[in-house]
């Protein structure tokens, strides 16, 4: 309960008009330091990245919820597939409550294991998908299984 209260907070103050987004401030220096810190790490080794053998296209955006996201995927993944490509799209999965990963979704996914998103998506994509709160390992489920040729990954930021 104090979650959704933090967050309602947070999102008036993101979105306030009078000025009061001032109060932010703290936060934003903090999530400055986190990410300096982290781009640090990966560049010293510290942090490894991934590399897979197809093309991964990361659909991402600063606003949470609402801004279009996963209306875009859909269309990417069906122009991609009309261009010829064969793509697949990854989803962590978010409000699953899956206890083993990563999982193929079909339009039949039980949303209560996979998120309703991920169901939403194979519903209306017409291209595989799979779900994972480790995005790597839910394209290599798509590559491996599905054969796919370019990887569409929703929400990746």
């Amino acid at each position: 309960m104090w979650r959704d209260t933090v967050r309602r907070w947070l999102l008036r103050r993101w979105y306030d008009q009078r000025g009061s987004h001032w109060l932010l401030t703290p936060l934003a220096w903090l999530f400055s330091g986190i990410t300096a810190l982290r781009r640090w790490c990966y560049r010293h080794g510290l942090l490894q990245t991934a590399v897979l053998p197809v093309p991964v296209i990361v659909v991402g955006n600063i606003t949470v919820g609402g801004s279009g996201k996963t209306p875009f995927v859909i269309w990417l993944a069906q122009a991609l597939k009309d261009a010829g490509y064969h793509p697949g799209i990854i989803t962590r999965g978010y409000g699953g409550e899956a206890r083993r990963w990563p999982l193929p979704v079909t339009s039949g996914s039980d949303p209560r294991q996979v998120g309703d998103e991920a169901v939403l998506l194979a519903r209306r994509s017409g291209v595989p998908v799979a779900a994972d709160p480790d995005r790597v390992r839910a394209a290599q489920l798509l590559i491996d299984r599905f054969s796919v040729n370019v990887v569409v990954s929703d929400d990746g930021l």
